[in-house]
């Protein structure tokens, strides 16, 4: 048997190759950067360990026949889940390790956001001192409507951080029933609803046919002048060149990304240069708790691999 992790960031592998050696298994890891490498890396594996590299149908094709493929993570969007479900192979990923780390970053964004902190320390640092005129348009918390833009197991964490600020919520996500929006305090609306009313949206969409660039210029020109997008979901969710422009014409005042189309963030990205801008490089996961978790539990599915067992997680088909 053969393990072998295509591409990883950790200092170390060694929960993973103790989990295949203890299996009986080989176990291999490699840097791989292009679909190419990763084919000829996994060939003949049972399991194939991914992160950021592309599996696609020349890797799902290399290994063997029924194989495992993990993804360290929370998404699977380089996975070509159609080559692997082709040939029988079982896929699975990380959904629960870092929820606690995504919904700190992604509130401290907002709440960092919304008091300009960003803008306030660059007017002292340029020897200004005129916290009204930075400042200005800045609602009082308890009359921001605060909006996520799908409400899931992070955007409920995130919404728990932030109910003792006084927001006002409301949310857009078809899988969210009016009983549940009311448990929590959250008024359920249309998108559109909330793209018009919200003074602050935070996105916690997953990337789908329907919501990959679903904030384009045509949706973010309907945003009031003064709203704010958080974004530490999927990069896809936005239209980048879209944001760019509008935060340079401010068509919206401002906004926060950790994640992106191409990562690392290209060098000529309209992003760089774009004003009112906070970026951060894919940090929200992060913790060392974290990592040694996400490592684990990839280790866990290892062993469940190399017994024949289906993913602890598997991919929603």
């Amino acid at each position: 048997m053969k393990v072998v992790v295509t591409d990883y960031t950790f200092p170390a592998l060694d929960q993973e190759s103790a989990a295949a050696r203890a299996a009986g298994a080989d176990f291999a890891a490699h840097q791989c950067k292009s679909a190419e490498e990763v084919a000829a890396a996994v060939a003949g594996a049972d399991v194939a360990v991914v992160q950021f590299a592309s599996f696609g149908p020349e890797a799902a094709a290399a290994v063997k026949p029924g194989a495992t493929v993990i993804r360290y993570g929370v998404g699977y969007n380089n996975i070509d889940l159609a080559a692997c479900a082709k040939h029988g192979l079982r896929v699975g990923y990380v959904p629960d390790y870092c929820a606690d780390e995504v919904a700190d970053h992604t509130a401290a964004a907002a709440l960092t956001l919304l008091r300009k902190l960003v803008a306030m320390d660059n007017s002292v640092r340029r020897g200004e001192w005129a916290a009204v005129k930075i400042a200005k348009p800045m609602k009082p918390f308890n009359k921001t409507n605060f909006g996520f833009f799908g409400l899931g197991n992070i955007g409920r964490a995130v919404h728990a951080r932030l109910k003792g600020f006084g927001f006002q919520f409301l949310a857009a996500d078809p899988g969210l029933t009016e009983a549940q929006a009311a448990e929590m305090g959250v008024r359920k609306v249309t998108p559109d609803a909330l793209l018009r009313e919200a003074d602050i949206i935070s996105l916690h969409a997953p990337a789908t046919a329907e919501t990959t660039e679903y904030f384009n210029a045509t949706r973010l020109k309907t945003m009031q002048p003064h709203a704010m997008l958080v974004n530490s979901a999927r990069g896809q969710l936005i239209n980048e060149s879209d944001l760019a422009a509008a935060l340079t014409a401010g068509t919206i005042a401002a906004a926060a990304l950790d994640v992106f189309h191409v990562e690392p963030l290209q060098a000529d990205s309209p992003l760089r240069t774009a004003p009112n801008l906070l970026l951060t490089p894919h940090a929200a996961w992060y913790s060392e708790a974290a990592i040694h978790q996400l490592q684990y539990l990839v280790a866990q599915d290892i062993t469940r691999a190399l017994a024949g067992q289906g993913p602890r997680k598997p991919v929603p088909h």
